[in-house]
């Protein structure tokens, strides 16, 4: 029994495949195309661990372009894949903080990954991995070095959330000769209190996970951390928590439909 999951978000493709208790998996950028991404990832993680089309069962698509891949068999929203990810990888979870490309969101789960409530900002690319990209670019720099860069540094305080305001804002900042590690600070407590405030109005009360690319930002998981006054998990396979969970759904799938017949 092998089932796919296909988390097309707006930067990065991500697949994964359950075989059994083997798990593999690949990420791509997804480029221009969603469709093509999704295939052509899908593609290459069966080549790439020597299955072939026809041997799996199942493939449920999640993320924005998830209703491009016309050859998947379902279609579940993100929130819903989040949530039996996070649930799975790190048991105890009751709130998920994610922030992919272009949104960010906080769900807030029960033991077995079951969606109970969320908040979402998906109206623009405030605080989103999109805003820290264009935030690095105003400062010369890759978004690989911004956690580096602000670690240690006292945060300087951003106004602006809107990322065209806030790239104006940054560049006044360089020119009065603030230091670039405490804009960085500055820029990751900005994301942080933003995010925070919608986890607050969930309530939490166990573990909470930060999953999406930019978990991968530690930076961020420290300004969150001071934000909320506690620990956050980051899952080493953060990225991939969406595929993921698509993928134990679709496997869910075919076991109700084996006991049905």
């Amino acid at each position: 029994m092998i089932a796919a999951g296909i988390d097309v978000g707006s930067t990065s493709t991500k697949v994964v495949l359950l075989d059994n208790e083997k798990m593999c998996c690949k990420v791509k950028p997804t480029g221009w195309s969603p469709r093509q991404a999704g295939r052509e990832c899908f593609q290459e993680l069966l080549e790439q661990e020597g299955y072939r089309d026809e041997q799996v069962d199942i493939i449920v698509a999640t993320g924005y372009g998830r209703v491009s891949l016309d050859f998947a068999h379902k279609a579940v929203t993100e929130i819903t894949c989040h949530g039996r990810g996070a649930a799975f990888l790190v048991p105890g979870t009751d709130l998920v903080m994610d922030i992919g490309g272009q949104d960010s969101k906080v769900i807030k789960i029960d033991e077995k990954g079951k969606v109970l409530d969320f908040a979402m900002n998906d109206k623009c690319a405030a605080g989103t991995g999109r805003f820290l990209q264009v935030m690095a670019i105003a400062l010369g720099l890759d978004v690989s070095e911004l956690s580096e860069l602000s670690r240690d540094h006292t945060p300087v305080t951003i106004n602006n959330m809107c990322t065209v305001f806030a790239e104006s804002e940054i560049i006044g900042l360089l020119a009065q000769g603030v230091e670039k590690g405490k804009i960085v600070a500055g820029i990751h407590a900005s994301i942080a209190r933003r995010m925070a405030a919608m986890a607050n109005r969930m309530g939490t009360n166990g573990i909470v996970t930060f999953t999406g690319g930019v978990a991968l930002n530690d930076g961020v998981r420290r300004s969150l951390e001071n934000e909320l006054g506690r620990k956050i998990v980051v899952p080493r396979d953060c990225q991939l928590v969406g595929a993921i969970g698509a993928a134990l759904i679709g496997r869910e799938i075919l076991c109700n439909e084996l006991i049905s017949n």
